[in-house]
Parts: structure tokens; C-alpha cells; sequence
């Protein structure tokens, strides 16, 4: 059955990013039942290490997710790709609100995260590959955006579902509390599945697999208006097929490629901002965001972190709108700044005021702030706020967009996948460790956090050069250059001087059928 496509940039980018939605939608889905009676006393009141082990069992999932991401994407491209991971995505769902116990709401949410961690690896290679490079950036932060769209709307289903059983005050709330909210996530990745049918395959996929013709007629209407003699739309053919041309005279596999030291340092760098995404301290403020309100004093941390939550989805809109012209060096480097800055204070504010729980029953919360200086709560709320805000304009779409980027052609979806899963490794590692960190060393986790941030300033610094307004085939031209990270990438793009040389006639390009080739006339400009 042949679906009828849909070629608007926006929509093909936007769409793909319900796979990121699901990404918000299971963080919400733990954040949000923590405060609640069904949920503590169905599981045993998880705390500590255990609650830490239920958390972290979704990016364990993940990280295999994300590894195996790349033979899916390569085989059967990157649209099946994720529509298999929404597949998933539903079975996971399905067993998380059918859990019977603690054993079987791991293994919902590890199934689940096995799908979030294909998404997360192949929705932006899609993203990058469908996109001009004008908006490249802009559209690959969709993703992002729309893991804070999850989150948003995610919790607030938790917050209506926590008032049924007599609300999370009554001691025997029934376990609707959770099953809802859990059930619920099969809907985007039912719709996500359904639409992604309408659109089409990567044109760089097409084309890596010798189906030129559509890899053209792709490319023709999704940046010429399906006109396959515009200009624009030749110049970035002819990029694909000398880049791809390059790599089968190398006759490398793309595992060999990996391993080569052009290559290793940008699958190096691209791990490394995936590290640093999760060690900046963003989806412990988004998983434990109730413990955190907790200890500041703060008496209906529910509604208080559902704030945090619209932040993160508003204050995502500048860096879509503007990442393509401000570029992702900055955002990184002034990102790190900030985070550093709103920890350290946190840090500080918890160090000076705090004291040890008084509270021997509270088992999640060590060192609280006393109601008598409500002054300082505020201020630490504000923080988390500021925080938040500073995250989702910098770090949050800019390390989905740069990682998506770098890499040629044949070992993208390898790479990307090796730097999500760094995302994920980290991500699992800090989900299963916080709750016993944020008991054992209480304000100390945020200077540590900080620590983080201020390390990351100095590492991008030092390695990440900008990429803004470069194709993905000239990616190769802005990290061999030699030069050092802070001048490289300042070269106009190559694609527009062949564009004008298409135009006037200069270059001729040859479209490739499927036994023949063929030259390709243009109309000169006058």
C-alpha cells in the first residue's frame, strides 16, 4: 500500500520528534508518581537504591537501544527505524501500567527505554539528513523541544491521576493513580508508528543504498518544490554523491572508519557532549525535581515542579528560533557558564541554611531547609528555575543538533548511536545513584554538579568548533582544517558556491538511473 507523503520540512522534522516526546514522557512518568500513596505502598515504598534501580532501569534500556539503533537505520532506514522503536514503545507501555509488582515494572520500563534509545539516536540522523543546512539546527532542536513537551504533558497527567483514589493524602489510594498515566503513553507511539508512513526516507539513506532517483526526487521536493533541475537541489546532490563516491574509494567498513583519528575525535567529541548532558545535572532535576522542592521547604512541591516543567518547554522556543544564528560554540560554552553558576549557588544557599532532617520517617530526604527561612527556599527554587531555563536554551537542543551533524555519511548512524549511548550510560548510572547521593552527601551533590558544568566549559572550549551553516558533507572540511576549535568552522559553505555555478552553467551534474547515467542541463542565468 503506497501512503500519500508529505514533504514540508517542519512537519516531517516536527512529527519525528514524538520519538523525543517519548523520551518526556517516561521521565514524567516516574517524577510524577513519586509523591504518591498508590505508588509507595503498591512497591514497598521504593527509596534509596531501590527506587534508584527502578529509575535507572529505563536508560539501561536505552543504552542498548541506542546501540543497536544503527543496524536498523542502516538496513531498513531511518523512517523504519522509528517505527520500530514505536512498536516497542507500546509493548513497554503496556507492561508498565499491567505491573504486578516491582520485577515487572522494570521490565515495562526497560522495554520501553530500548525503544527511547533508538529514537533518541535515529530521530535526529532523520532530522539532519531531511533539513537544509539554513535550518538544520533549528529543526533538530525540535527533538528537544518535544522531550520537553513529553515531560509537560506527561506530569500533568500524572497530577490529574494523582486525585483519584481519594488524592496522594489517602493512606489506600487505589493504584489508578499510576496505571492511567502509564497506559496513556501507548497513544503517542501508536501515532507516531501510523504517521511516520506519510513521510518519506532520508534522501542521504536513498542514496547510500544506490536508489538515486528518489534519492533526487526526495531532495527535489523537500528543497526545489519538486522541481529536480533547481539548482539548490543539484548542488546538494552532487554533495551526496562525491562525499559517498569518496568513502566507497576508501573501501572502508564503517567500523574501520570509526577507528581512524579524523574520525575517532569527532565520535569522541560527540560522546563527550552526550556525557556532559547528562552530568550537567538537567534529568536529575527533572526525575527527583519533588525531593529537591522537598528539602527546600517547600509545601506543595507537585505544583511547584510542574512550574519547572513550562519553563522548560517555553524557554526551549529562543534556542529553536535563533540556534542556526547564534551557533551551537556559544550555546555550549554560555550554557555551561550559567548551569555552573545556579549549582554553585543552590550549593551554597543548602550549605548555609540547611539542616539534617529532622524527620527519622522521611526516607528520601536528609537535609532540609527550616520553614523559617522561607527567603532562602525561594531563592533555591529560583536557581532550579534559572537553571532549568539555561539548560533548555543552550545544552538541551544543542546536544542533540551537533552529534546528528559531524559525522560522514557512512558511519552516522554508527556514531550518533556510540554517542547516545554515552547519553545513556551516564543517564542510568546518575538515576541509580542520585536518591543514595542526595541522602548521603545532601548539598554537596550540587557543587559537584557544578564541577561538572565548569569542566565541560573548558573541554568544548578546547574541541568543539562551530558548525552552523555548513552541510553535512562539508563537516570533513571544518574538523580536518587544522585549525584550533575556536577559528575553525568560519569558511562560507561550499554548497552555495556550486549552487551559483550550477546556475550560471559552470558545473554540470549527472543524475544516476537505475543502469545509466546522465548529464543533467540547467538553463544558465542571465
Amino acid at each position: 500500500m503506497k501512503f500519500p507523503q508529505f514533504y514540508n520540512v517542519y512537519a516531517i522534522c516536527g512529527f519525528a520528534a514524538i520519538g523525543g516526546a517519548l523520551f518526556g514522557f517516561d521521565i514524567s512518568s516516574m517524577s510524577g508518581v513519586l509523591g504518591t500513596k498508590a505508588y509507595q505502598n503498591y512497591f514497598g515504598n521504593p527509596s534509596g537504591t531501590r527506587q534508584g534501580g527502578i529509575t535507572a532501569s529505563m536508560p539501561a534500556g536505552s543504552l542498548c537501544g541506542a546501540l543497536a539503533s544503527s543496524f536498523l537505520a542502516d538496513r531498513l532506514s531511518r523512517r523504519n527505524a522509528i517505527q520500530i522503536a514505536a512498536l516497542i514503545w507500546c509493548v513497554g507501555a503496556v507492561l508498565q501500567a499491567a505491573s504486578n509488582g516491582v520485577a515487572l515494572l522494570c521490565i515495562g520500563r526497560v522495554v520501553g527505554g530500548f525503544a527511547i534509545g533508538i529514537c533518541s539516536a535515529i530521530v535526529p540522523v532523520y532530522q539532519a539528513e531531511i533539513a537544509p543546512k539554513e535550518i538544520r539546527g533549528r529543526v533538530v532542536s525540535l527533538q528537544q523541544w518535544a522531550i520537553t513537551w513529553g515531560i509537560l504533558i506527561q506530569y500533568f497527567i500524572q497530577y490529574g491521576s494523582s486525585f483519584t483514589g481519594g488524592g496522594i493524602k489517602n493512606e489506600n489510594q487505589g493504584t489508578a493513580a499510576f496505571r492511567i498515566p502509564w497506559g496513556i503513553q501507548v497513544v503517542p507511539g501508536a501515532i507516531l508508528f501510523v504517521g511516520m508512513f506519510f513521510f518519506p526516507r532520508s534522501p542521504r539513506w536513498l542514496a547510500s543504498k544506490d536508489r538515486w532517483e528518489e534519492a533526487l526526487q526526495v531532495l527535489a521536493h523537500l528543497h526545489g518544490g519538486g522541481d529536480m533541475n533547481h539548482p539548490k537541489v543539484l548542488a546538494e546532490y552532487k554533495e551526496i554523491e562525491e562525499a559517498l563516491r569518496f568513502e566507497r574509494e576508501v573501501a572502508e567498513t564503517s567500523f574501520t572508519a570509526l577507528m581512524k583519528p579524523r574520525i575517532v575525535k569527532r565520535v569522541i567529541l560527540g560522546m563527550s557532549i552526550q556525557m556532559w548532558s547528562q552530568l550537567c545535572g538537567m534529568n536529575i532535576m527533572m526525575y527527583y525535581i519533588v525531593f529537591i522542592m522537598r528539602g527546600a521547604g517547600i509545601a506543595d512541591e507537585l505544583l511547584t515542579a510542574s512550574i519547572q516543567y513550562i519553563i522548560n518547554v517555553v524557554m526551549t522556543l529562543p534556542a529553536i528560533l535563533y540556534l542556526d544564528r547564534f551557533g551551537r560554540r556559544p550555546a555550549l560554552l554560555v550554557g555551561s557558564l550559567l548551569m555552573a553558576t545556579w549549582l554553585f549557588t543552590t550549593g551554597a544557599l543548602q550549605a548555609s541554611y540547611g539542616i539534617p532532617n529532622p524527620d527519622a520517617t522521611d526516607k528520601d530526604i536528609s537535609w532540609i531547609v527550616p520553614k523559617e527561612h522561607s527567603a532562602v527556599s525561594k531563592a533555591i527554587v529560583a536557581c532550579s528555575y534559572l537553571f532549568v531555563a539555561s539548560f533548555a536554551t543552550t545544552w538541551g537542543p544543542t546536544s542533540w543538533t551537533y552529534p546528528a551533524e559531524i559525522f560522514p555519511a557512512k558511519v552516522r548512524a554508527k556514531a550518533v548511536s556510540l554517542a547516545t549511548s554515552a547519553n545513556w550510560s551516564f543517564n542510568c548510572i546518575l538515576a541509580f545513584a542520585v536518591p543514595p547521593l542526595l541522602w548521603s552527601i545532601n548539598w554537596k551533590m550540587y557543587m559537584i554538579f557544578g564541577t561538572f558544568n565548569a569542566l565541560a566549559f573548558i573541554h568544548m572550549f578546547l574541541t568543539a568548533p562551530e558548525t552552523k551553516g555548513k552541510t553535512l558533507e562539508e563537516m570533513d572540511d571544518v574538523f580536518d582544517s587544522g585549525l584550533p576549535a575556536w577559528k575553525a568552522g568560519k569558511k562560507a559553505s561550499r554548497l552555495d558556491q556550486i549552487t551559483r555555478d550550477i546556475e550560471t552553467g559552470e558545473v554540470k551534474v549527472q543524475r544516476r538511473g537505475h543502469d545509466q547515467v546522465e548529464d543533467i542541463a540547467v538553463e544558465p542565468k542571465a
